[in-house]
This record gives structure tokens, C-alpha cells and sequence, in this order.
């Protein structure tokens, strides 16, 4: 869909008929664990933390997300464990606390103290989330993109994201062209692994949004932005007058998207959420459980942020064709539920064929500040499509909050 949508936008600017679509499932398969094939001079990145992970309960089983500090510690508070650096004693407190509760005590005891745990979902989900959220958002003079080599050159997009699913959006977006500025508040930092993942072909500034001087630079850089992508909770950013319906005010045309964890219109849509906690919550975790302990198992790779961040970056382009000619803005709304329900009963399991799957074809190495990069290449197929980023991800945080042209 992503590449169809980037082929599309391309043939309507350029006033040529569609390019040929055509995309590897290789390509697609290697993309979709991109950080477990990333190498940074050689190293393996980390990804999960040693608290993460599936514990057992009085009546179950929770899934807990502790992968940055604040949340290992709230996790910790929340269960009665004292501040430990020993993560094979918090282990075993964590496991013996854990295990003497309920599934949903824990789940509702470490949530109301900022930390991230469910309980697993023993059947699938029932609930029927929608994939997308789209709705047209006025109207005014057509937005003309001019002819060009890639699809979403010149198009400015700043991007409020962070761990894999909006990065990887605003990652494709970058690499079909776009001016991508990442925006982060500073005192809340990135793992530099993941940056080194996601940032590719964009730019990462910190802007402090609660003073008159971030605020400021922050309104200047969207007085001339097409598009905002934003992945936190419903609301949080309303205080700083970036409500979608506060934008569309300030900046008719602006392409909004939200990407959330969960149902925005759910009863735990102001929840934080990660993929892992989704697959948990939705039944996934349950349905992929081996072995005879009845310990919950996960998906091969982390579909859910992967594939709602090329869905996320279709949906964008997809309204930037459509700006074209009704100079309208739209507001997509996103989850990560939305794309676990697709998987659950959007479509049908097929066999696998064909020959065994190596992913060699499909990484590359690329020089970058953090020394050399062996990473996947982007699985956007059209004819002419970019074979790789033009830049390789910079240090976090260090560019200046302007647009490049």
C-alpha cells in the first residue's frame, strides 16, 4: 500500500502515468525486524530490557514494558520493590510479586503509577478496531506539488515521534523525499540504538514546547509545514495548542496525523502503550504461546509498529495526492489496536511457500557518526523507487530546529 501510494503521488505530479509497483516479500520480511538486523560498528543493538518480558501471576499472565528508566522504576514503586541497579535481584522480586497477585491488579496498580503492564488477553480481542481514522478538514486553494525526481520531495514534515512505529513512518516519508524534522523535548532522550534504526534520511532537534522560546521556534517551523505526525496520548499536546482542530485554524491544509497504542475512542485510550503490550492485551500474545507452560509467546517481529508505520506513511501520502486538487487539510487517526484487529480478523492465515527466506539480499552498510551501520534497505518498491536513504541517521538531537530549504 505504501509503495502504491508513493507511485501514485509521483505519477500525479509529474503527469505520467502510474510506475510499475512491484515489491519483494524479502525486502518486507527483512524491514519488518529492521532493529534486529541493525549492526552499529559491529554491535548488536538492545532492544528489550532485562525487566521486560512476560511474568507469571496468581491467575495468568502480565507483560511489562520497562525498556526506558522512568517506567522500570515506576514499575518497580508501584509493586512495593525497592530502586535496585540489579536486574537479576529486581527479577526476582518483580517474579515473586508478580506472582502472588492477580493478572489485573497488577495491570491497574502499575498503571495508575506510570508504569506499563497488562495483563495477557487468554482469547483473541472481539472488538473490531478501525485500521484508519480520516476525516477532511476544510477546504481552500489547491496545493500544486511541482515536477519531480521522488514523490514527497519538498514537502515538510515534522515529526513528534518516538520508538519504532512513527519513526518508521516519518523513515519512509524521508526516504521518498520529504524535509522530515524530528522534534523531541530535551531532558527526555532517545536510545540511541533505536535512533540509529529509524532515523534515517532526517533531522532530530530538541525544543523545550513550555517555553516562549521553543514555542515560538515550534510555530515558526509549522507556519510552513505539510504535514505534523505526533505519537503521544490523546490530549497531551492540547496544552501547547496543538489539537487538531487548533492546527487546522492556524495552518488550513496541514496534513495532522495521531498515532496512538490504542483505540482513541476506547476506554483506555489516554493509556501508554507499546507493541508488545498491544499483542498482550489483544489476544496475539495468547495465540502464539509454545512449549507446555502456557507461557505466552509473541509475533516473529514487531508487525504492529512496523505495520502501522508504513500504513501511517501511505495515509499521508495518500492525502497529499489528494491536496493537490482540493487544497483540504485531513486528520488520520492511527492505533496500534487497529492494526492488531486487522491481524486477528482482517485476514486469513495462508501456508508458507517458496524457498527459504535469507535476508543477506536485503541489508546494506552505511558510514554514519555512529561508526558503520549494517542495516536493512527500504522495502518501498516502485520503478525508479530510491534503493537506500540519502543520509544516514545523525546524532539525536543535535540539528538545528529550521527547515533545509
Amino acid at each position: 500500500m505504501c509503495s502504491l501510494a508513493a507511485a501514485e503521488l509521483l505519477a500525479a505530479r509529474n503527469a505520467t502515468p502510474l510506475p510499475e509497483v512491484r515489491v519483494h516479500e524479502g525486502a518486507v520480511a527483512t524491514a519488518f525486524v529492521s532493529e534486529r538486523h541493525l549492526r552499529i560498528g559491529g554491535r548488536a543493538p538492545v532492544t528489550f530490557a532485562p525487566l521486560s518480558g512476560f511474568w507469571r501471576a496468581a491467575d495468568g499472565w502480565v507483560r511489562t514494558h520497562t525498556n526506558y528508566p522512568h517506567h522500570r522504576a515506576r514499575l518497580l514503586a508501584a509493586l512495593g520493590i525497592g530502586e535496585t541497579a540489579d536486574d537479576r535481584a529486581a527479577s526476582a522480586a518483580l517474579a515473586a510479586e508478580v506472582g502472588s497477585r492477580p493478572a489485573r491488579e497488577v495491570q491497574e496498580t502499575v498503571y495508575a503509577a506510570g508504569g506499563l503492564a497488562v495483563a495477557v488477553a487468554t482469547e483473541p480481542a472481539q472488538a473490531v478496531h478501525p485500521l484508519v481514522g480520516t476525516r477532511t478538514a476544510g477546504g481552500g486553494r489547491a496545493r500544486e506539488l511541482p515536477p519531480a525526481a521522488l514523490p514527497a520531495a519538498g514537502v515538510r514534515v515534522l515529526d513528534l515521534t518516538r520508538v519504532i512505529a512513527g519513526p518508521v513512518a516519518t523513515r519512509t516519508l524521508a526516504l521518498l523525499g520529504a524535509d522530515v524534522l524530528r522534534v523531541d523535548p530535551p531532558g527526555v532522550r532517545e536510545f540511541a540504538d533505536a535512533h540509529a534504526d529509524t532515523g534515517m534520511g532526517k533531522r532530530s532537534a530538541l525544543l523545550d514546547l513550555s517555553s516562549p522560546g521553543g514555542r515560538e521556534t515550534f510555530e515558526e517551523l509549522l507556519a510552513s509545514a505539510d504535514v505534523l505526525i505526533t505519537g503521544y496520548r490523546p490530549g497531551a499536546l492540547d496544552r501547547y495548542g496543538l489539537s487538531p482542530e487548533a492546527l487546522f485554524e492556524r495552518r488550513p491544509g496541514l496534513i495532522v496525523a495521531q498515532l496512538r497504542a490504542w483505540d482513541p475512542s476506547g476506554p483506555w485510550a489516554g493509556r501508554r502503550g507499546f507493541d508488545s503490550l498491544v499483542q498482550a492485551a489483544c489476544g496475539i500474545a495468547a495465540a502464539e504461546a509454545a512449549g507446555d507452560d502456557g507461557r505466552p509467546g509473541v509475533l516473529p517481529a514487531q508487525a504492529l509498529d512496523h505495520g502501522t508505520g508504513y500504513l501511517l506513511a501511505a495515509a499521508v501520502l495518500r492525502a497529499l495526492t489528494d491536496r493537490r486538487t482540493t487544497g483540504a487539510g485531513r486528520h488520520l487517526r492511527l492505533a496500534l489496536a487497529g492494526t492488531a484487529s486487522w491481524l486477528l480478523h482482517g485476514i486469513r492465515p495462508a501456508p508458507l511457500n517458496g524457498e527459504p527466506y535469507e535476508p543477506e539480499a536485503w541489508l546494506t552498510e552505511t558510514a554514519s557518526p555512529a561508526g558503520t551501520l549494517r542495516h536493512a534497505l527500504p522495502p518501498v518498491g516502485y520503478a525508479g523507487a530510491p534503493a537506500n536513504w540519502s543520509r544516514p541517521p545523525g546524532v539525536w538531537g543535535t540539528d538545528r530546529p529550521a527547515w533545509e530549504s
